[in-house]
């Protein structure tokens, strides 16, 4: 179905208001952002139906990367995904910055962007400083039992040898 006829669909859900038509009209327009997820225009028609849902942390989530935009909804969509991972995840932007049609998406878009990064490089160092550092008497085990084990192969490497000339030459 076209966009056009499936907006003009979901218009008309909308405007009859019960629940049941508004829930429609959403999973019509989620279908079309899911469908083109780099088009503003569709997500702010989504981030309409959530308003007429009270779903504000949903209506801010869509109208994130929009030009105009509640605040309350952009904090309640913050407060409903943490971190800078979890926003840009939820956001299902493809193509990065430069597909965004509008300069304050792209600007909305390189601050997340950047800011996911700084979260997953603290997390990396954090991760690298949880790591146990091996003791002295550890990496002395670990010589050790190298040592033995390089002594039984050549062990077993001279008697398979001394057993196959034994062999060979009785």
């Amino acid at each position: 179905m076209p966009v056009e006829v499936t907006l003009h669909r979901a218009a008309e859900e909308l405007t009859r208001g019960d629940l049941a038509s508004v829930l429609r009209a959403r999973q019509r327009v989620a279908g079309l952002v899911g469908t083109y997820p780099n088009r503003l225009d569709l997500r702010d028609k989504l981030a309409a139906v959530y308003r007429v849902l009270g779903n504000t942390a949903q209506a801010g989530r869509w109208s994130y990367l929009s030009e105009v935009r509640d605040d309350v909804e952009v904090l309640a969509f913050e407060h409903a995904y943490k971190t800078p991972v979890a926003r840009l995840t939820a956001l299902n932007w493809t193509g990065g910055e430069d597909a965004a049609e509008t300069e304050t998406a792209r600007t909305r878009l390189m601050l997340l962007h950047r800011a996911a990064t700084e979260q997953i490089q603290d997390e990396l160092v954090v991760a690298e400083a949880e790591q146990p550092a091996r003791s002295w008497l550890t990496c002395a085990l670990i010589a050790l039992g190298l040592a033995v084990l390089a002594v039984l192969v050549v062990v077993g490497a001279v008697t398979a040898v001394g057993y196959g000339y034994r062999i060979l030459f009785s």
